[in-house]
């Protein structure tokens, strides 16, 4: 197998695989590939099938269903693009040393990677409405890719030593790390701070990756030019309200 990683600002993944080689992904994340590379859907990874664990993907914010490609005769290619700019980089997960993703992040992986669910957090029921948090977990053996969007900045907590993360900027870190939901302090800080009632609270030791420019902050930054000329304090208001009257509002979306 072989895997280059391509470009700069919007990156792409490019595998080559010999006969008997193959490469899993979740659905939907196929850029381009040469004729002679086949295709097949299943609901099982790493050696661990069934609908359950189908089931578990799609709660950690994947499919049903991951795809798997493989040589159908000679050397074959595979390409998986960035969905935005930022990043594309491997991780080595091991039974034991796996590795936490926001649930957009997962691009692809050797057929040893068990994806499955992390962690599912919604904030709806919040007072003042606010981000869903969703994980998904790498375990198994193998090499995965993932993608994070924006800059991409690296931190090695040592024991002990925590970092609060508004939850969309969280991409990847591994599962030996402790992480807590924790809520925003002071109610003039969540009512007119327009940062969330939320943030995620990782402690060490290990390491995490955070990225600058999660999807959904994006489209946040851009509703005020495409919804009609809101403001981002009447947006901010308009999620605050929707999460009092239990709608999801702006902030409804999961992350």
């Amino acid at each position: 197998m072989d895997a280059q990683i391509k470009g700069t600002t919007l990156p792409l993944l490019e595998i080559g695989l010999d006969p008997g080689e193959s490469v899993i992904s979740t659905h939907g994340e196929l850029a381009w590939m040469s004729a002679n590379m086949s295709m097949s859907q299943s609901t099982s990874s790493g050696g661990q099938g069934g609908f359950l664990s189908g089931l578990k993907r799609m709660a950690g914010g994947g499919g049903l269903f991951v795809t798997n490609y493989q040589s159908s005769g000679g050397h074959a290619m595979v390409a998986f693009a960035a969905k935005l700019p930022g990043r594309i980089f491997p991780v080595e997960v091991a039974p034991g040393a796996g590795y936490l993703v926001h649930r957009h992040g997962w691009l692809c992986g050797t057929p040893g990677i068990v994806p499955t669910v992390g962690l599912q957090q919604s904030f709806r029921g919040g007072l003042w409405g606010g981000n869903g948090f969703v994980l998904e977990r790498l375990e198994g053996q193998g090499t995965a890719w993932v993608e994070l969007s924006g800059e991409i900045v690296e931190y090695d907590l040592e024991p002990g030593q925590s970092i609060l993360v508004h939850p969309g900027h969280v991409g990847v870190f591994e599962d030996r790390l402790s992480y807590q939901i924790t809520r925003i302090q002071g109610l003039s800080n969540i009512v007119f701070g327009g940062d969330g009632y939320h943030l995620v609270a990782l402690t060490g030791p290990g390491k995490v990756w955070l990225q600058t420019m999660p999807l959904p902050i994006l489209a946040g930054a851009l509703a005020p030019y495409l919804g009609g000329g809101q403001t981002a304090d009447t947006a901010a208001a308009g999620g605050i309200l929707g999460g009092v009257l239990g709608g999801s509002g702006i902030f409804g979306k999961n992350i």
